[in-house]
């Protein structure tokens, strides 16, 4: 046994169980319990009213389960990424550019970029931190 107590790894083999084993996805009872969670937008990371608000999501939703309610904590996905353009822009504007410089095709190019840099990290954190969201919805 080691000394220490390392969540890290005991952690991730645990939450990929529960997903392996699709416990976080909606089964049987006659109520269904639902809710979507607000899009995670693609701007690098959680800060701590995401994980405020997402606590008391996943205890809503885990209470629901409990109770043997069909029960579905959906995640989102950016829907209009005005957050993730603000934080291109910001990184622009540390270079002395302004979306303007670019141009509409080379902004949206540097768009997608940020996002490939910066997509998962969000939902990285969200399973880090053992949110149960059906992943697969």
């Amino acid at each position: 046994m080691e000394k220490t107590f390392d969540p890290t790894t005991i952690e991730r083999r645990w939450y990929q169980t529960w997903e392996e084993n699709g416990w976080f996805a909606p089964q049987g009872g006659e109520n269904s319990y639902c809710i979507m969670i607000p899009p995670p937008n693609v701007t690098g990371s959680l800060h701590m009213g995401h994980a405020f608000q997402d606590t008391i999501m996943d205890g809503l939703t885990r209470y629901h389960r409990m109770k043997g309610n069909n029960t579905l904590w959906q995640p989102g996905t950016d829907h209009a990424g005005i957050a993730t353009q603000m934080v291109v822009e910001r990184l622009l504007e540390a270079e002395g550019k302004t979306r303007h410089d670019l141009g509409r095709d080379k902004f949206i190019e540097r768009v997608w970029q940020w996002k490939q840099e910066s997509g998962g990290t969000i939902t990285r954190q969200l399973r880090r931190m053992g949110a149960s969201l059906d992943w697969e919805h």
